[in-house]
C-alpha cells in the first residue's frame, strides 16, 4: 500500500507543479537592489502617466460636442484604463518577487497564481492591440463615411464595443487554462507567461497569440494610411480651400502614433515567438527578456500620446494651421472633381466632402433638441 500511496502522491505533486517543470526554482539570480529599483520606477511611471492621461481624457470629454469625437475619446479612455490596470497587476508582482525574493513552489504549489499572471501578460497584451485596430476601424469609417457613421456610433455602442474587445482577449487568455498551450514560469524567476514550445498545443497557442497581434497591427496599418490619404486628398488637396475641423486632425495624429508605438513595441516579440515555435529552435531567454521590455513600453508611452499631442498642444506648435472649431471642409471648386474622387475610392454616391459638411449640421441639431425644454 505504501508505494503506491507513494506514486500517487508523486504524480499529485507533478500535477500540481506542472508550470514549474521546465524553468524549476529557484534561479540564479542577483536580486540587488537594482534590480527591484528598476522595475518600481517603470511601474510608478507608467501608473503616473495613465492616470493623468485619464484625467485629461475624461476632461476632453466632457467639455467636446462632436459625437464623433467623444467616441472617440471613450476609446481612449478603455484603452488607458486597460494599460493601467495591466501595469497595476504585473508590476506588482515583479515588483513584489524583486524585494521579496518569495519561493514560487512555496507560495503557488498548485501554479493558480502563476496561471493568473500568465493571463494577464496575455489579456493586457492583446488588448492594446485589438483596441487599436478597433479604433482604426472607427476612424476609417468617420473619415470615409462620417454622416453614416454618426448616426450609427453611439456611446453606449462604443461602450459595448470595448467590452467586446475585452471578452475576446480574455477568452483567448483562458486557452492554456482549456488545455491549448500552457503558462509557465520564465527567468529569471518574476514572472509567467505562454510556454514557447515547439510541442502541437504549445505551438498552436503561440500562433494564435501572434496572429492576433499581428493582424491587428496589420489592420491597423492598412485601416490608418487609407483614412490618412482620405483626408490628405480631401483637406490638403490643390482644389481645397479649407481644412477639416481641428479635432479630426487631432484624432488622426493620436491614432498614427499609437499605432507606431504598438507596432515598435509588439512587433518584434510576436514574430519572435512564431518564429521559435514554427523553427522548433531553442528559446533564446535574453532575446525574450528584451523583447518583453519593449512590450511594456507600449502601456507607458501610450498615455503621452494623449498628454502631449492634444488640439491646444498641436496649436502651440503649429500656429499657422487653422485651428478654429468651427472650419470644416469646404467643398471642391469642381463638383465633378469630387464626385468623381469619392466614387473612385469608396464608392458612395455623394461626395465625401458633402458628407462632412453634414455631420456638424447634423450635431448641432441634435444639441438644440436637447436643449429646448418641452412645454409645459
Amino acid at each position: 500500500m505504501m508505494p503506491v500511496h507513494s506514486d500517487n502522491a508523486s504524480k499529485e505533486a507533478l500535477n500540481q507543479s506542472f508550470c514549474f517543470s521546465i524553468n524549476r526554482p529557484p534561479f540564479a539570480a542577483n536580486h540587488t537592489i537594482a534590480s527591484a529599483y528598476f522595475p518600481a520606477v517603470f511601474c510608478v511611471l507608467g501608473l503616473s502617466s495613465n492616470l493623468f492621461a485619464f484625467v485629461v481624457l475624461v476632461k476632453s470629454f466632457l467639455r467636446t460636442r462632436s459625437r464623433s469625437r467623444s467616441s472617440f475619446l471613450l476609446f481612449l479612455c478603455g484603452l488607458v484604463v486597460t494599460d493601467f490596470m495591466g501595469l497595476l497587476v504585473t508590476g506588482v508582482i515583479v515588483v513584489s518577487f524583486r524585494v521579496t525574493g518569495f519561493s514560487w513552489m512555496d507560495l503557488d504549489p498548485h501554479c493558480h497564481f502563476c496561471n493568473f499572471m500568465g493571463m494577464s501578460m496575455v489579456f493586457y497584451g492583446l488588448c492594446p492591440l485589438l483596441l487599436g485596430a478597433t479604433m482604426a476601424v472607427e476612424r476609417f469609417v468617420g473619415i470615409t463615411q462620417p454622416f453614416a457613421r454618426s448616426t450609427n456610433m453611439s456611446k453606449s455602442r462604443v461602450c459595448t464595443t470595448v467590452t467586446s474587445v475585452w471578452v475576446t482577449a480574455g477568452c483567448i487568455s483562458l486557452l492554456p487554462v482549456l488545455g491549448l498551450g500552457s503558462y509557465h514560469l520564465q527567468s529569471p524567476g518574476s514572472w509567467c507567461f505562454l510556454n514557447i514550445s515547439p510541442m502541437p498545443l504549445d505551438m498552436a497557442f503561440c500562433l494564435v497569440f501572434s496572429l492576433v497581434g499581428l493582424m491587428s497591427l496589420a489592420v491597423s496599418f492598412i485601416l490608418n494610411t487609407v483614412s490618412v490619404v482620405t483626408l490628405l486628398k480631401v483637406c490638403c488637396g490643390q482644389d481645397s480651400t479649407q481644412r477639416r475641423r481641428d479635432y479630426e486632425v487631432e484624432m488622426m495624429v493620436q491614432l498614427i502614433l499609437i499605432m507606431i508605438i504598438a507596432s515598435v513595441c509588439w512587433y518584434p516579440l510576436l514574430v519572435f515567438i512564431a518564429q521559435t515555435v514554427l523553427s522548433a529552435s531553442n528559446l533564446q531567454v535574453p532575446t525574450l527578456l528584451l523583447y518583453i521590455r519593449f512590450a511594456t513600453w507600449n502601456q507607458i508611452l501610450d498615455p503621452w500620446v494623449y498628454i502631449l499631442f492634444r488640439r491646444s498642444i498641436l496649436k502651440r506648435v503649429y500656429p499657422r494651421m487653422d485651428w478654429s472649431r468651427g472650419s470644416i471642409i469646404s467643398l471642391y471648386p469642381s463638383l465633378g472633381t469630387s464626385i468623381n474622387l469619392t466614387r473612385s475610392s469608396i464608392g458612395h454616391p455623394r461626395s465625401l466632402s458633402q458628407q462632412i459638411s453634414e455631420e456638424p449640421k447634423q450635431e448641432d441639431a441634435l444639441l438644440s433638441t436637447r436643449r429646448v425644454s418641452p412645454p409645459s
